[in-house]
């Protein structure tokens, strides 16, 4: 056999051995696996959506007796300032503690760090508080947070508010800052710790709290103006009678 028709040979071998490993072609009835495929992915994306929209389903990883509980310590950049990084979520309370602690000394807890453009939770426990989380990707929760910054409006002589978004690219938040002229504090939850140490599980995701960042309770999915003012109207009432009964 020459070197031409041995190399024939070798390529027409290499050919059938990169058929048997891709397979025959596809059967007419391939097309129903795919049809199944397609409609098993629709009922995930379904089950997660009816998730996202599911009110009181876990958001602190608390049942609904499960309340009158510490909040979480944190602090995060403000979504408008210049200042890069993480969160902080290093806990004052080591001892009694099981969330997280500083790694070594020089980790400060989160409510120690004394930082220009550094939000912390533990400077709007002096009122009771609404804390909604939010993203973009795949959902729409822009709007909500038009929602929350009429309330804000309404409320802010009474209630602190923090509007804290999740993952979001920096200049997106910014930008969205911008052209939605929302007023009330937005922090930047860039790496997603703050949202796992609170357990979030859709979006929006709304935490009251006491003075005191005592957890009142916590709600997921939309809401209008009438009902995210009702639920603070709420928390203003069992606040007072919270305050009364210490009294």
């Amino acid at each position: 056999m020459s070197a031409s028709e041995r190399e024939r040979s070798t390529r027409a071998e290499s050919d059938l051995a990169g058929r048997r490993t891709l397979g025959p072609p596809p059967r007419p009835g391939s097309r129903y696996s795919i049809f199944v495929g397609v409609a098993f992915l629709a009922v995930i994306l379904i089950a997660f959506a009816n998730l996202l929209t599911t009110r009181d389903s876990g958001t602190l990883g608390l049942d609904e007796e499960a309340t009158d509980l510490p909040l979480p310590e944190f602090a995060v950049p403000a979504a408008a300032s210049g200042l890069e990084g993480d969160a902080n979520i290093a806990q004052d309370d080591c001892e009694t503690s099981e969330l997280p602690c500083p790694a070594d000394a020089r980790r400060a807890p989160a409510c120690r760090i004394r930082l220009p453009d550094v939000i912390r939770v533990c400077d709007l426990f002096d009122r009771p508080l609404v804390i909604s989380f939010w993203f973009t990707r795949g959902s729409d929760c822009e709007a909500q947070q038009d929602v929350v910054s009429t309330v804000y409006q309404r409320y802010r002589d009474r209630v602190n508010f923090l509007s804290l978004n999740v993952r979001d690219e920096r200049d997106l938040v910014r930008k969205l800052l911008r052209e939605r002229g929302w007023r009330m504090p937005v922090g930047h939850d860039r790496d997603g710790a703050v949202s796992n140490l609170y357990r979030v599980g859709g979006c929006p995701t709304f935490v009251y709290a006491y003075p005191g960042g005592i957890l009142e309770s916590a709600s997921i999915g939309e809401l209008s103006v009438a009902e995210l003012s009702r639920r603070v109207q709420a928390l203003l009432r069992a606040s007072r009678r919270a305050a009364a009964a210490d009294g």
